[in-house]
């Protein structure tokens, strides 16, 4: 196996001209923890073959001082492993791949990590497996950025080097990964946009109440604004409502006006099926808290079908209805804009047989 080294060459400007090696890694959006892991490679610190920063062909160091011309060169070497995280042979369906990252499809019913119940047959795994045998790389670390619930399928990302993972996870805090979901869920959505009496829109206390498929709404609390509202353009409702974990639950997530992070979902109604009483929506996320999409559509009254944990209704399939379907962002080394989209996948898609991917 050959060593897991990302080389990257920078010509210095003439705007960087006097000053420092550090200062010019800052401006490129390299972390303080990369910087340093490059200034300690190839030291007693980070034991390696080779130096992390080479200026004009000579090992330098962060404070060294530029020349308008220079050439810089990082080194980033993977020196550690994930701990335990074994190999498992399992096909991975790459949408896009290059130096620094992968897009992939990841299939409902596979979670992201090992865990207590799951050592085996998650999707580290299986990029623990690419990484040694297709990649031909000796260490693997395990760099998901946007995670997908184990049966929520669709595109979610993995940085092959420490700087992409650093670059990307900054640009999940600011906003700048832009991310679609398809979903399927009990009801007409449209009666949000009209003021369906199953949710309360005004200042003060809200009842708890049901839809017309008999879903309740989660809970009765205080409203401090108004939670769902009508909007123009490509989205026709913005539900603003904060998330908190359950009390007494290590998993569960609810609304909660006092101890809640605050959580923006827009929902785009693509299809009413009136027999099954079933809503195709597009939704896309403002904000990344854990459950955010099943959380909300179940406090709408509308919960995702199959949803073990807030809707478990599996007379149309055995799990959650939801596929991120689609990621925007730029590319966190070049800058290129990346927009990657994933099918809906067969048991959402033998529901509305009648939508073509080409019409979202």
């Amino acid at each position: 196996m050959s060593k897991n080294l990302r080389v990257l060459t920078y010509t210095i400007p003439e705007s960087f001209h006097g000053k420092n090696v550090e200062a010019f890694l800052q401006s490129e959006g390299y972390s303080r923890n990369v910087i340093y892991h490059l200034r300690n490679t190839g030291t007693d610190a980070v034991p390696a073959d080779l130096s992390g920063l080479v200026l004009n062909g000579q090992k330098t160091w962060l404070k060294k001082t530029l020349t308008t011309g220079d050439v810089l060169q990082c080194n980033i070497l993977e020196t550690e492993e994930s701990a335990n995280v074994t190999e498992s042979d399992i096909p991975l369906p790459i949408i896009y791949e290059d130096d620094d990252l992968m897009v992939i499809n990841k299939p409902a019913g596979m979670p992201i990590h090992p865990s207590m119940g799951h050592h085996e047959g998650t999707l580290a795994n299986s990029l623990c497996w690419y990484t040694h045998h297709t990649l031909g790389f000796d260490k693997y670390v395990n760099r998901v950025i946007n995670r997908l619930d184990r049966d929520t399928s669709g595109l979610l990302i993995s940085a092959k080097n420490m700087l992409s993972a650093a670059k990307l996870s900054n640009m999940v805090r600011a906003r700048e990964i832009h991310r679609e979901y398809l979903a399927i869920c009990h009801g007409d959505v449209a009666e949000l946009a009209k003021g369906c009496s199953c949710v309360q829109k005004y200042f003060g206390k809200c009842i708890e109440t049901s839809n017309a498929s008999g879903a309740a709404i989660a809970d009765t609390f205080d409203v401090f604004d108004k939670t769902i509202t009508t909007e123009s353009g490509d989205y026709d409702i913005t539900i603003d409502a904060p998330i908190a974990r359950k009390e007494a639950s290590v998993i569960e997530r609810t609304i909660d006006f006092e101890r809640g992070e605050r959580a923006v979902t827009h929902i785009k109604l693509l299809s009413y099926d009136p027999e099954r009483k079933l809503s195709l929506v597009r939704l896309k996320l403002e904000t990344g808290r854990t459950h955010q999409i099943r959380v909300h559509m179940r406090y709408t009254g509308h919960p995702l079908i199959g949803d073990f944990l807030y809707n478990p209704d599996y007379r149309f399939i055995k799990r959650q209805a939801l596929h991120s379907r689609r990621l925007r962002f730029k590319h966190p080394i070049t800058g290129e804009e990346l927009d990657l989209t994933a099918p809906m996948p067969v048991d959402m898609k033998s529901l509305f047989l009648h939508y073509s991917d080409n019409t979202f």
